[in-house]
């Protein structure tokens, strides 16, 4: 018979950098998860990855108080950003660029997140990475 599910649990943790702190604490804590289990498992799963980039993490709670969690590539910001060279986006969306990335880029982003997309092909996952970038306040250029 198949566990019982509790609660999906949806967090953005720095790989490597998991701690009881919020919001990993707060979120497992109040479920009655283990949570110094939780944080050895993450940190052993995203020790080869660049430290502190964003990882979202689906944590699946089940009734019996035992949980399991997957790990996905980071937001698709963060790869914009990096391309860009920027720390941040844009404070005015659509009156100020602060950075460009090229369209060889946007292609590069999104062969590495068409896994975590909702697009059909690479052509709908291009779209999805221009939007983002655009709404970010970076311009994508030829």
């Amino acid at each position: 018979m198949a566990k019982e599910i509790l609660e999906l649990i949806k967090l953005q943790i720095p790989a490597g950098g998991a701690n009881p702190a919020p919001p990993v604490g707060p979120a497992l804590g109040q479920r009655g998860l283990n949570i110094g289990d939780f944080v050895k498992q993450f940190n052993d799963r995203t020790k080869n990855l660049e430290k502190g980039i964003p990882i979202p993490v689906l944590i699946t709670a089940y009734k019996d108080k035992k949980f399991t969690f997957i790990t996905k590539l980071p937001p698709v910001s963060h790869y914009l950003k990096k391309a860009a060279k920027i720390d941040k986006g844009s404070s005015t969306t659509g009156r100020e660029f602060v950075g460009k990335i090229t369209l060889k880029d946007v292609e590069k982003i999104a062969n590495e997140k068409m896994a975590d997309l909702n697009a059909i092909d690479l052509d709908g996952a291009i779209n999805m990475i221009k939007g983002t970038a655009v709404s970010m306040g970076i311009e994508v250029v030829k």
